[in-house]
Order: C-alpha cells, then structure tokens, then sequence
C-alpha cells in the first residue's frame, strides 16, 4: 500500500517474492553488516543505510529507471532508504513491510554469512 506523501509502494512477503521470482527488482538490504550476516534474502545487494545516506551517488550507482526494493528488519530504515532513492530520480520503489523477520517468518529463504 503507497500512502500519498511517500514516493515509493509498501510491499507485503508474498509481493515481494513475486516481484524477485519475476526478476523485476533488485533487491537492496540496507542492515548492517553484523544482521546481514545473520541472515539475508538469497538475492540482495549488502548496502548499509549509512553509505546510502552518506554517499548516495555511490551507493546507489545505476540506472534510476531500474525497481528498487529495498529490506531491513522490519521496515524503518529501508523506508528511508526508498526516500534517499526517491531523491535521486528513482522512481519504481518497494520498501518490503516486515522487513527479513516477515520474510523468515514467512517461510522463505535466507542466507547466514557474506
């Protein structure tokens, strides 16, 4: 669900494997890098919030047509960071609700280590 004031769409689990199974997004876990090790969606990008606050041309570097879905714990932090990616000229966003404790919880994979 998009709420009006926010520039990209909140996606729940099932959404969210559907879009990766289709290959239409890349994936960005924005966690850092103690969580990302614990667990993490088999096909994501590790960029911290940090760097992406930091130094957004850098992290973000590609092409600002390209789905953005981004992951963190529960939500918060990679809702900041579809709003960093909004700022940059990004325009097809997906914050995943419940972040990889949903996706877990939820039964679907997940990766430990780098």
């Amino acid at each position: 669900m998009q709420r009006p004031q926010e520039p990209f769409q909140r996606v729940d689990v099932e959404v969210a494997k559907q879009l990766i199974d289709e290959g239409k997004v890349r994936v960005i876990d924005v966690r850092e890098p103690d969580e990302w090790q614990a667990g993490h969606i088999p096909v994501a990008d590790h960029i911290p919030l940090g760097q992406i606050v930091n130094q957004p041309l850098t992290a973000l570097e590609g092409d600002v047509s390209q789905p953005l879905l981004f992951v963190c714990a529960v939500g918060g932090r990679s809702a900041v960071a579809c709003e960093v990616a909004a700022a940059m000229g990004y325009t097809e966003l997906y914050n995943l609700e419940g972040g990889t404790v949903a996706w877990a919880r939820g039964g679907l994979p997940v990766n430990t280590g780098t």
